[in-house]
């Protein structure tokens, strides 16, 4: 399909989208970090209370991070005492990742805070408009994924 949208106003939408991201992340940032946690450990917390026990690269992979950015926040939340990290059997050098109990609770606590803000903010549209939104983001999805070549892909942590 052709192009057919107005570059002026194409633009106008793109600024819309990232200005609002940003001021997403830093209202949800700042309720995050009144519980003592950041946006990224968060992540990581709520991602291992899903499921627990993978190994670092596929949580770098499930979170679209590098194993460097994943290596240091386990590192820290290690040292907060929210995580741990369990050799693996097969392979001493490779660790599976596991909340500890105060990492489950604090997960909990993280969840609860997005869950109020989202419910102050997206909680607000109607299901028509929660519907339209979602279609219209998984679509905008599809057409990056469409752009992406082999190294970007797996830059952004596809397979």
């Amino acid at each position: 399909m052709q192009n057919r949208t107005n570059p002026e106003r194409a633009m106008r939408v793109w600024l819309r989208l990232i200005r609002l991201e940003a001021r997403m992340q830093s209202a949800v940032g700042d309720r995050l970090r009144m519980i003592g946690v950041s946006i990224p450990q968060c992540d990581v917390l709520t991602t291992l209370s899903e499921q627990e026990g993978v190994n670092q690269q596929e949580l770098a992979k499930r979170l679209y991070v590098t194993k460097g950015n994943i290596s240091g926040l386990l590192d820290r939340l290690e040292a907060a005492g929210f995580v741990e990290r369990r050799s693996l059997a097969s392979d001493r050098r490779q660790y599976s990742i596991h909340l500890t109990e105060s990492g489950r609770a604090m997960a909990d606590k993280a969840i609860a805070v997005q869950q109020r803000w989202l419910a102050s903010t997206l909680g607000r549209l109607d299901d028509a408009e929660l519907d339209a939104l979602e279609a219209h983001l998984l679509r905008l999805r599809d057409i990056m994924r469409e752009q992406e070549t082999p190294r970007t892909a797996r830059a952004a942590g596809a397979p």
